[in-house]
């Protein structure tokens, strides 16, 4: 469902959530349920957007807020839209690794219980969780990702002198740069990967200084190199995402002339509906792959700087 109605301020009441997860020998995973006491309910944790935050960053938020734990922000979900007193609601929902924490009682959540996915469905009060956990259950938990972005703004290459591959990002590309750090922290990155070229380097240079990673080169997501062997970017690609251990990703900033073609190969190999593969500077895509197959692509405009 999608939001058309808006609150008395004129705006609808965006807020995300998240199937937070672990692994579980006996039944594959466990997800959280958390009861709040003001409405005597078990529902999935879930919250209000603050000002300024995209889905993902709010979701990894209130999961922490919530629960205690942090969480690695998955591929997404569901978008739920409700009435509340305060006018109409949506919800976008993602699937969220458990990465550490521990849970204590808090002004908003006073139980919080891990439970088999059958067991949860039986317990949550709403039906719309009770969908949100059916959209979960559709692909493995574990898919390995990769987030592929393009990098941040750079100028124009006709009004640089020196080599193409020096150029560097403009002040407004080094504000998204910034600001990516933490848009892509929530995916939790194991590994950062950029052509060999200066503006990918420094669009992801802040956020590897974050997670103290190091940048490695990948000269096939280089515009050349992806003209004269489209198939090593894609190949690529997903040797990153098998490489990467269960339920993680790795980041890779690539360029316009390679990012929407890569995107809409993977698709087509895969028979996945993508839509629009154009991909603005600074914009991404989150891939989930099964068995080197794509199986969900998740796109993100560039951040608002």
């Amino acid at each position: 469902m999608s939001p058309s109605p808006t609150d008395g301020s004129g705006t609808v009441i965006r807020a995300a959530g998240a199937v937070l997860w672990r692994p579980s020998r006996r039944y594959g995973v466990r997800v959280a349920l958390v009861r709040r006491p003001r409405y005597d309910d078990w529902s999935l944790p879930k919250g209000k957007a603050e000002a300024g935050e995209v889905p993902p960053v709010t979701a990894a938020r209130e999961v922490q807020e919530e629960t205690g734990f942090t969480a690695a922000i998955g591929r997404s979900l569901t978008t739920v839209s409700y009435q509340v007193p305060t006018g109409p609601k949506t919800v976008q929902y993602f699937a969220a690794r458990s990465i550490g924490g521990a849970f204590t009682p808090n002004k908003e959540v006073d139980r919080l219980e891990w439970l088999p996915p059958a067991k949860a469905t039986e317990r949550m009060t709403y039906e719309f969780d009770r969908a949100v956990l059916g959209t979960f259950a559709l692909e493995p938990a574990d898919l390995p990702a990769v987030v592929l972005l393009r990098h941040g703004r750079a100028g124009h290459r006709e009004s640089y002198d020196g080599d193409d591959e020096t150029r560097p990002l403009d002040a407004k590309g080094r504000r998204q740069a910034e600001a990516l750090v933490a848009e892509l922290s929530v995916f939790a990155p194991s590994a950062v990967l950029s052509a060999p070229l200066e503006r990918c380097r420094a669009t992801v240079a802040p956020l590897a200084d974050k997670l103290g990673l190091p940048i490695s080169t990948g000269s096939l997501l280089a515009e050349d190199a992806y003209r004269d062997d489209p198939a090593g970017a894609r190949r690529l690609l997903v040797e990153l995402a098998s490489a990467e251990p269960a339920g993680a990703c790795a980041v890779v900033c690539s360029q316009g002339g390679v990012i929407p073609g890569v995107v809409k190969s993977l698709a087509g190999r895969s028979d996945l509906a993508v839509g629009q593969v154009s991909t603005p500077k600074a914009a991404y895509w989150y891939l989930c792959f099964e068995d080197r197959r794509l199986v969900q692509a998740d796109p993100y405009p560039a951040p608002i700087v």
